[in-house]
C-alpha cells in the first residue's frame, strides 16, 4: 500500500476512523508522519496527534506549545529504583525503561489500563471449546466461590445460599463427566 500523502513510499502506519458510521482509512509512510510532526490529519476534523492520545490515557495534558507547566508538578515524582525512569518520562517515551518500571509505577498505571481495556486491569484469555473441557466450569465455579464469600462477609445470606446451590449444581456436573471437584 501506498503513502496516502506523498503518494511515492509504503505506508507503514495506518489509521481507521469511523463517525456516525462513515468510515475513513488513513496510509501514511514514517517520513510522512515525521515531517508532519506526528499529527494526522483526517478529511473535516481536527488533527490528531499520538502524543495527544498517549496524554489522554495517561490523565495529563498534552504539552502545546512553550508551555513550561509540569503536569506532574503537583505530583510527588516517583522514579523506578533499578533504571531511575520517572512516571513522566514514560509519559511522554509510551514505553519503560525495564521490567521493574511496572511495579514501581503500578499505582499510576492501573487507571490507563482499565481505560485502555474497557475496565480490566487482569487477562482472563478464551479458552478454545475443542481442547477447553470444562475448564470453564471451573473457572465459573472460582468466581462464584469468591462472589459467596462476599456475600457471606456482607451478610446477605438469602443470596450467599443462592449461589452456594449453583456451586454445587455445578460441581455435580463436573463429577458426572468425571473431572472430579473444583
Amino acid at each position: 500500500m501506498i503513502c496516502s500523502e506523498c503518494k511515492e513510499r509504503p505506508a507503514t502506519l495506518h489509521f481507521t476512523k469511523i463517525l456516525n458510521g462513515e468510515k475513513t482509512e488513513i496510509h501514511i509512510c514514517e517520513h510522512c508522519a515525521q515531517e508532519k510532526g506526528e499529527m494526522f490529519m483526517f478529511p473535516s476534523s481536527a488533527g490528531f496527534s499520538l502524543s495527544n492520545l498517549l496524554a489522554g490515557l495517561l490523565n495529563v495534558e498534552p504539552m502545546k506549545g512553550k508551555s513550561t507547566e509540569n503536569p506532574f508538578s503537583n505530583k510527588e515524582v516517583v522514579q523506578c529504583e533499578r533504571c531511575k525512569m520517572t512516571f513522566q518520562q514514560f509519559a511522554k517515551v509510551g514505553r519503560f525503561g525495564c521490567s521493574n518500571c511496572y511495579k514501581t509505577f503500578s499505582n499510576q498505571l492501573n487507571p490507563v489500563l482499565k481505560r485502555l481495556h474497557s475496565g480490566n486491569t487482569t487477562h482472563s484469555g478464551k479458552i478454545p471449546k475443542r481442547i477447553g473441557g470444562n475448564i470453564h466450569l471451573r473457572k465459573q465455579i472460582k468466581l462464584l466461590k469468591q462472589n459467596l464469600k462476599e456475600l457471606i462477609s456482607e451478610e446477605e445470606f438469602e443470596k450467599a445460599a443462592k449461589i452456594r446451590d449453583q456451586i454445587r449444581s455445578i460441581e455435580k456436573n463436573l463429577s458426572e463427566l468425571g473431572e472430579g471437584e473444583a
